[in-house]
């Protein structure tokens, strides 16, 4: 869009100020921790039949999920945790766009120590404050207003527009395979998660593993003629930390330029024996490492084991008790599109036009649900959000308020631009 275009664009999206800043608010004050999706995708449904939008919604279905290669295993039973489903008819002839955000979100921890409350929804010094705030109740809000403005004031896309409000993200990202399954698809979509307003063509993967190292169990007074777990488990970290410092040096993507910060691969949890006085003969070691874009999860998984086995093998009493290594937990494949796709293009020129310079291309230093999007439902998607990245899960989260409008300015100025419009 030029800039002239988007001047007066912005104008439009300016008036509304205080009504996205009301549905922000709004949305923080409806909890929604992972488990307890329904009351915030109600509002949502309501807004969106408002709108005039085909309104669905749906509980994920397990078994069905469970047949697919990248389901995740819940933690939380899905009944009466809808996805929810708003799609636009054009009746026009232009390009479909998808837009996708979660709507879970983590738990707020000690609610004592946030100066504002996590469900507060308190606006001061140009932020708006309270537990989803970046991540990523912001980025769905975003969404939802930048096409409502452009209804509100006489603007038709050409082209069919999906915006999918996905649950159980925060856990498992089965939310968005759930879409994926039934099909839902469009020519290119943008997904509103947190990117601190860069524009993002590719996310990390994510894998979390688990460690069990059994020693030789003895009693306190002849601890020295036992393994102690504790000890197997201090060796165990700084083999996963070589690990991790021999990926450093192999590993490049050109999305990744801090590869350091990109790809930890670290020990984050330990838990080993039972009692003050008893000697610890076994220990259970958690962590997780990430990839990047053109590596598989299970090449890297394969590398880990092996590295970790090679290491045991020398070790006197770990080369007959080899350590036990799972990956039962959170499993994403990393995921990109080329940073000059189309889509990537409009989001840039836009931003551009509003803000009078060219937004930081990179990739999400995360894991998105855009992996489902592009590797498995062949939709080109980028990620693109008000949220602070550096803000998601933290206390007194908050988002800035100008970014949340110009998020909204730059989706809606995309919609049109993407799938082409008339006025009314």
């Amino acid at each position: 869009m030029k800039k002239e275009e988007m001047n007066k664009l912005a104008s439009i999206v300016e008036k509304h100020r205080e009504e996205i800043v009301a549905f922000m608010q709004e949305a923080i004050r409806t909890p929604s921790v992972t488990g307890n999706e329904k009351p915030i995708q109600e509002k949502l449904m309501a807004i969106l039949s408002d709108m005039g939008l085909e309104v669905s919604c749906w509980d994920l279905d397990s078994g069905e999920l469970s047949k697919h290669p990248a389901y995740v295993r819940e933690s939380k039973p899905y009944k009466d945790r809808p996805n929810v489903c708003g799609i636009y008819r054009s009746g026009g002839n232009g390009r479909s766009l998808l837009l996708n955000g979660h709507v879970d979100v983590v738990p707020p921890g000690d609610e004592n120590v946030w100066v504002h409350g996590p469900w507060s929804g308190d606006r001061e010094d140009g932020r708006i404050y309270g537990r989803g705030a970046s991540d990523m109740k912001s980025g769905a809000v975003a969404m939802t207003m930048a096409l409502k403005i452009l209804l509100c004031e006489g603007y038709r896309p050409d082209g069919d527009m999906i915006f999918e409000y996905v649950v159980d993200e925060e856990d498992t990202g089965n939310g968005t395979l759930s879409f994926v399954q039934k099909g839902y698809k469009a020519d290119a979509g943008i997904c509103c998660e947190t990117s601190s307003m860069n524009v993002q063509p590719g996310c990390l993967g994510r894998v979390w593993w688990r460690i069990y190292i059994e020693g030789k169990p003895a009693g306190i007074q002849k601890h020295a003629e036992g393994v102690s777990g504790i000890d197997l488990a201090y060796r165990i970290v700084e083999w996963v930390k070589e690990f991790e410092e021999i990926r450093m040096e192999d590993v490049r993507s050109p999305l990744y330029p801090d590869i350091r910060s990109s790809i930890p691969c670290m020990v984050t949890c330990m838990e080993s024996g039972s009692f003050c006085s008893s000697f610890p003969d076994s220990a259970t070691l958690k962590g997780s490492f990430a990839t990047v874009p053109g590596e598989t999860i299970d090449d890297v998984m394969d590398d880990f084991v092996s590295y970790l086995h090679r290491k045991a093998e020398m070790d006197p009493w770990m080369r007959n008790h080899l350590p036990e290594i799972a990956f039962d937990g959170y499993r994403g494949e990393s995921a990109s599109i080329p940073a000059d796709s189309p889509i990537v293009t409009a989001i840039a020129e836009n931003f551009k036009a509003l803000r009078g310079y060219d937004p930081v291309i990179s990739g999400r230093q995360g894991a998105a649900d855009t992996r489902y999007l592009i590797n498995y439902a062949d939709v080109p998607t980028v990620i693109f959000g008000p949220g602070l990245t550096e803000q998601m899960h933290s206390t007194n989260e908050y988002v800035m308020e100008d970014d949340l409008i110009d998020s909204v300015k730059i989706i809606a100025a995309t919609m049109l631009d993407w799938c082409g419009y008339h006025k009314e």
